[in-house]
């Protein structure tokens, strides 16, 4: 029983807050759903006083997130807060106070329709900043100084409003609400200021050109929601098997942070990793994507490389298809008038269209970079960006030669390839099936198979 007390009648967890000072092993022992409120039998504090009163920071944290009571007085009729005045800790009042007005936003009911469309409206915003920002630009006034200073108005409104009404558990998505902003707008320009020139043209590549845009765009959010919906490889286990596997790794001495996850209770198969954004363990863990607001995991890293490769592909043709309306459009040339009389007169022609070009530009570097990146780590490496980067810091720590490529999980290229896309290519190859959710022991495979230096 995890609130079974002592001779005081204080309870493990009250313990824990009272003398363990960091975050273990209060939050192991509030996985198993304890008693927050319980009360000891001298003082009446509860866990949370108890964390106050030792000046335990990170057991106060713990306790706060996990929904411990703000009102239960002690026998002295101290409040939680109370102690912490008297401590002088002014981080730990900070921390109560701040709770405390949290707490009361809840209450209101026009504030909890928002949390509950938070999503729906940090996407909405970031929809309306990116046409704001476009709009102001496009202004036919020649001030900079105004429109430099109704972009800093814009900029300081939108941070306004996701402070005020955007949680810290949502904020994670900002990148993500800002990405699909920029796959619209992009969208919307390529198919009002591009497309009605192809399609007056009646030469046959810039109708391929059009149908090749279409597909981008369409494959570039089919597996955008495909990365973001499914499954990374989150580690799942039962109430039963989390006791079982803690006490068979206790008597078999393996109880480290290694082979166990103290935040999920769960046995860490090889290759997996915690994520603290998500709170779960994820097999075969390549990284938390900061664009689609996911974990990357042996669940969707394929759907996430496809999806690097459409965002990439609607970006070079966005990029062309700005190039063929300068031309058309903008009565410049850069051989002619050189280039800064070329750049100024085409952000003149159009500044949205300049915009945007910007922003494509920002998309496309980025996810053409990482997905090289990823696509050496696959073939040649065989190795998640996780366990590269690992690599990398022991190979600058370690006094021993540490290698990238000698590894148990590099196959060689070909094989590498085939056993992350599950491709035999024609019977060429015979992909190696790994269920990386269960997968404990050193990769058996690399018996069988020479470990191959690429």
């Amino acid at each position: 029983n995890i609130d079974t007390t002592d001779f005081n009648g204080q309870t493990p967890l009250m313990l824990s807050a009272q003398k363990a000072i960091g975050p273990e092993p209060t939050r192991f022992l509030l996985k198993f759903n304890p008693s927050l409120n319980a009360v000891d039998n001298v003082q009446k504090n509860t866990a949370l006083h108890w964390a106050i009163t030792s000046g335990n920071t990170s057991a106060v944290d713990l306790l706060l997130e996990a929904g411990a009571s703000l009102d239960i007085k002690n026998v002295k009729g101290e409040t939680p807060l109370d102690l912490a005045y008297q401590s002088l800790n002014r981080f730990m009042v900070y921390m109560l106070k701040e709770e405390e007005r949290m707490r009361s936003r809840r209450n209101n009911r026009l504030l909890k329709i928002v949390e509950k469309y938070e999503l729906f409206l940090l996407l909405a915003s970031s929809l309306t900043l990116m046409w704001a920002i476009g709009y102001v630009m496009n202004l036919s006034s020649d001030s900079w100084l105004l429109k430099g200073g109704l972009l800093l108005f814009l900029l300081f409104g939108m941070a306004l409003f996701v402070r005020q009404f955007v949680g810290p558990k949502n904020l994670r998505y900002l990148p993500t609400a800002f990405l699909l902003s920029s796959i619209f707008w992009m969208s919307v320009t390529w198919f009002f200021w591009f497309l009605p020139d192809i399609l007056y043209t009646q030469e046959l590549q810039y109708k391929l050109l059009e149908i090749t845009v279409m597909f981008s765009v369409v494959g570039l959010l089919y597996y955008f929601y495909k990365t973001w919906r499914t499954d990374p490889g989150y580690i799942k286990t039962s109430e039963k098997e989390r006791k079982e596997n803690i006490v068979a790794l206790a008597e078999a001495g393996c109880l480290d942070f290694r082979t166990f996850c103290t935040s999920c209770l769960v046995r860490k198969p090889l290759r997996s990793m915690h994520c603290l954004a998500c709170d779960s363990c994820v097999a075969r863990y390549d990284q938390h994507s900061l664009w689609t607001g996911q974990c990357i995991g042996t669940g969707n890293h394929r759907y996430y490389l496809l999806f690097l490769s459409f965002l990439t592909m609607t970006g070079v043709w966005l990029l062309y298809g700005t190039l063929l309306y300068w031309s058309n459009h903008c009565a410049t040339s850069y051989h002619q008038d050189g280039a800064w009389t070329y750049f100024t007169q085409i952000i003149y022609c159009s500044p949205w269209v300049s915009y945007i070009f910007a922003v494509a530009c920002f998309h496309t570097i980025w996810a053409s970079l990482w997905l090289t990146v990823q696509l050496y780590q696959i073939t040649f490496l065989g190795l998640t960006s996780h366990e590269r980067m690992n690599l990398l810091i022991q190979r600058k720590s370690s006094k021993h030669p540490v290698s990238l490529r000698r590894t148990p999980y590099n196959l060689g290229c070909f094989q590498n390839l085939a056993d992350f896309f599950q491709c035999s290519c024609f019977g060429m190859f015979k992909p190696n099936v790994v269920d990386w959710t269960k997968q404990y022991n050193l990769f058996h495979l690399a018996k069988e198979k020479n470990v191959h230096s690429v």
